[in-house]
């Protein structure tokens, strides 16, 4: 019997649920932006890295880890760095999916003209890469740029919004931020040790209201420090693909970018 019951016991643990779900098909649509990157690339710690450095004068000595999204290093990805940049920050992003985004397979939820495509293959094989390539490559980032002065922060968008909390529980970064997440469990929230601000949409499957909700009790009753935004009229993707023809959707995708940058101006002041 007490063997019985033992098995009986560890299948009543089930696994943490997700809070904010493994990319879904809303991942799979938004606009591409038109744009010349200005950054460079590097491979640091093995993983192609894109590097946008500050224009001349606006530099503010601080360095930002970039997590990008399931269409990895495209023009809106590319852009928004360079926009980070032209805050003040060095930016530093890499591609933990090694050439391999989600749009070579599928250009958008209705695309199946490659029908062999397994979503779910794709995401466990990058999933995997990137929870190891992810720690060392920022340990790398740190050692190469970590002087007197220079602090780090992290932003990532719905494939990247763990590895900012995983940062957000260690000491290399003081700050970061995420937009429209996946791929959250609770203890993500319950770990952080450093602000956090979200960036969110009123209309996301992947992390939907009562996933906020809880969400924002965990990070209210352990008194972490963080900063929720929320936007209604626009969907998962929102601070990446949104449609800059829409002026609703470019005003959007606008003050995300801005309300994250006065959120690390301010802490890294701290």
């Amino acid at each position: 019997m007490g063997h019985s019951f033992s098995i009986f016991s560890r299948k009543a643990e089930p696994a943490q649920e997700y809070l904010a779900k493994p990319s879904g098909s809303c991942c799979l649509q938004g606009t591409v932006h038109e744009g010349e990157s200005r950054g460079t690339w590097e491979t640091i710690a093995d993983v192609e890295t894109y590097i946008s450095t500050p224009p001349k004068g606006k530099e503010n000595g601080n360095v930002l880890l970039y997590f990008p999204d399931v269409w990895g290093m495209f023009p809106n990805g590319l852009l928004v760095m360079d926009a980070f940049a032209d805050a003040g920050y060095l930016v530093l992003g890499l591609d933990y999916f090694r050439g391999d985004p989600v749009w070579k397979h599928r250009k958008n939820r209705h695309d199946n003209s490659n029908p062999d495509f397994d979503y779910e293959a794709w995401k466990r094989k990058h999933t995997a890469f990137a929870d190891e390539a992810v720690p060392r490559w920022a340990k790398a980032v740190s050692d190469r740029y970590r002087a007197d002065h220079v602090k780090f922060a992290c932003v990532g968008y719905c494939f990247g919004a763990p590895y900012v909390c995983n940062e957000l529980a260690k000491d290399t970064v003081t700050v970061g931020a995420f937009a429209h997440p996946a791929f959250l469990k609770e203890h993500h929230f319950e770990n952080i040790k450093k602000p956090l601000f979200l960036s969110c949409s009123e209309t996301d499957h992947t992390f939907d209201v009562p996933s906020r909700r809880r969400a924002l009790d965990i990070l209210q009753n352990k008194k972490k420090i963080y900063h929720y935004q929320l936007f209604s009229g626009v969907s998962h993707g929102f601070a990446l693909r949104g449609d800059p023809n829409d002026p609703y959707q470019r005003w959007v995708k606008e003050q995300s970018l801005a309300g994250i940058v006065a959120w690390f101006d301010y802490w890294l002041a701290q």
